[in-house]
């Protein structure tokens, strides 16, 4: 017989006091922070974690563009007796930053697009009469470039076509039948194998 019991839930882990703020630390990690990012991207403190065994973790904010609600996150290890020792820096997601944007329906969405659509279509619209009008004021030398480009290009084209007939020509004149040994009429006659 088999006990079928609904799973338990773990109990969630107690909360640790944050470590102590020590603002040598601190001042360590800013500066092994600088050496993989610029400080435009460092935001301000954000807090510490204690990872345990002489690990803490100084958090700082993120001003990274596409990177909403991530922090820059620098673990310094501390023995006693050691000079401090800096063992990552990285950047890490924050809570509820890789999380999904809200689902909105296929009709909510087509029906903003086609509005945004209508309203650059009205914008675009009167550009184009503003650039027709100066279009038409205008004069553009490049346009004559143009042609003489052309030109050019169809004389280098006569030239290829030349070279291609070359070609032909030296293949036209060769009167043998024989190509690599093979005997092309011989393989004329042989009755077809069944």
């Amino acid at each position: 017989m088999t006990d079928q019991t609904e799973p338990h839930e773990l109990p969630a882990p107690p909360e640790l006091p944050a470590p102590p703020e020590v603002p040598e630390l601190r001042a360590l990690a800013r500066t092994a922070l600088l050496e993989v990012t610029a400080e435009s991207t460092i935001g301000g403190a954000a807090g510490t974690t204690d990872e345990g065994d002489g690990v803490v973790s100084y958090l700082f904010a993120n001003r990274m563009p596409g990177y909403p609600g991530w922090r820059w996150t620098v673990s310094i290890a501390q023995v006693e007796g050691d000079e401090p020792t800096v063992l990552e820096v990285e950047l890490m997601p924050g809570d509820g930053s890789l999380v999904a944007p809200d689902w909105v329906p296929w009709s909510e969405r087509l029906a903003e697009y086609r509005a945004a659509q209508d309203g650059h279509d009205d914008e675009s619209d009167e550009s184009d009469d503003e650039d027709s009008d100066e279009e038409s004021d205008d004069y553009d030398e490049s346009d004559d470039d143009d042609e003489s480009d052309d030109d050019d290009d169809d004389e280098s084209d006569d030239d290829d076509d030349d070279d291609f007939d070359d070609d032909e020509d030296d293949l036209a004149e060769s009167d043998d039948d024989e190509i690599d040994g093979v005997d092309v009429d011989e393989l004329d006659d042989t009755p077809p194998s069944r």
